[in-house]
């Protein structure tokens, strides 16, 4: 008797230990937008800076999931940080339209509740991924555009700044460039997908859109289930590329549905979206995701996407090329 109470206790233990460490895994994942350039088209110097840029981002997500926070603060965190450095094209780096003006999108997704908020075509909101998880934490909405997202994002206490803001030197030229027909150097789209310690998933995507755009056309970055998705019993997905791909193949979720009615694995499923579907169509990007597990998969079809990768495990990643 003595024994088997024994047995038991020991079983016991064992069950709380492992459930004690699967409560202790966390990952994240950094983009910083995909493109056909090479080695060529960036010096050493201009990819450390990516890579630094890149890496803090990654420590600042992983700070605030190895303290027990949650994947919603990792992503909003991260994605702050990107926005506010010139070198992506999102927040501070936005590209210019075609009337010379800076029309940002973000959008945000909770994997827990499936509830997202987004905002698109703001120019004067410093942090559009701040505003997005306000639309939808303090509004009946998902998505916002325009004046509106800028009223309701001055309402409730978020910076605003003066359109000038957003200028960069090297945003403009690219525009002159386009308008005269000259090859531009694209770099795209910022996100984050996160798992924390107590199995929530989160995505959130960023962007400037694109070069040149006009008629206010808005790309998949704002749209929930085509640039951003997440869903606790499957993955959390950001994406970038050439949006409009991005949401006739529905990709975000598309990956998500992959997982769960067809039991694909994330990586088989992520290639199949993007290597599968996607290029057959002419449509190039790539995405990140997270898994319920952690697991981690960085699916491109282009010849660079700016990535960090990082788990509880140990794992770290900052890449640049294939």
């Amino acid at each position: 008797m003595k024994n088997i109470l024994h047995l038991t206790l020991l079983f016991i233990l064992i069950g709380f230990y492992q459930y004690l460490s699967g409560q202790q895994k966390w990952a994240v994942a950094i983009h910083g937008g995909a493109g056909n350039f090479t080695k060529a088209d960036i010096s050493d110097e201009t990819e450390k800076l990516y890579k630094d840029k890149l890496n803090e981002a990654l420590d600042k997500g992983k700070e605030i999931l190895s303290k027990g926070g949650s994947s919603l603060d990792a992503v909003e965190e991260v994605i702050k940080i990107l926005e506010d450095s010139p070198l992506f094209n999102a927040g501070k780096g936005a590209v210019f339209t075609h009337d010379g003006k800076n029309e940002m999108d973000a959008s945000i997704m909770d994997g827990k509740t499936l509830k997202a908020g987004a905002v698109a075509g703001v120019g004067d909101i410093k942090n559009p991924i701040s505003a997005a998880r306000l639309v939808m934490t303090k509004s009946e909405h998902v998505l916002l555009t325009g004046k509106g997202a800028s009223k309701f994002a001055k309402e409730q206490g978020l910076e605003i700044v003066d359109s000038s803001y957003f200028y960069t030197k090297e945003r403009w030229e690219q525009l002159q460039k386009i308008l005269k027909k000259e090859k531009e150097n694209k770099k795209g789209t910022v996100g984050c997908v996160a798992l924390d310690i107590n199995g929530n998933l989160a995505a959130g995507t960023s962007t400037g859109g694109m070069t040149n755009k006009k008629y206010g056309r808005v790309g998949d970055s704002p749209i929930i289930g085509a640039g951003t998705y997440a869903n606790n019993n499957t993955c959390a997905v950001s994406c970038t590329g050439h949006g409009e791909f991005f949401i006739r193949n529905v990709v975000a979720y598309d990956i998500s549905a992959l997982m769960e009615y067809k039991n694909m694995s994330l990586r088989n499923a992520a290639d199949y979206a993007i290597l599968n579907k996607m290029t057959k169509l002419g449509g190039t990007g790539g995405i990140i995701a997270v898994d319920s597990k952690g697991n981690m998969a960085v699916s491109f079809n282009t010849t660079g996407m700016y990535r960090a990768l990082q788990s509880s495990d140990g794992a770290r990643e900052i890449s640049v090329f294939k």
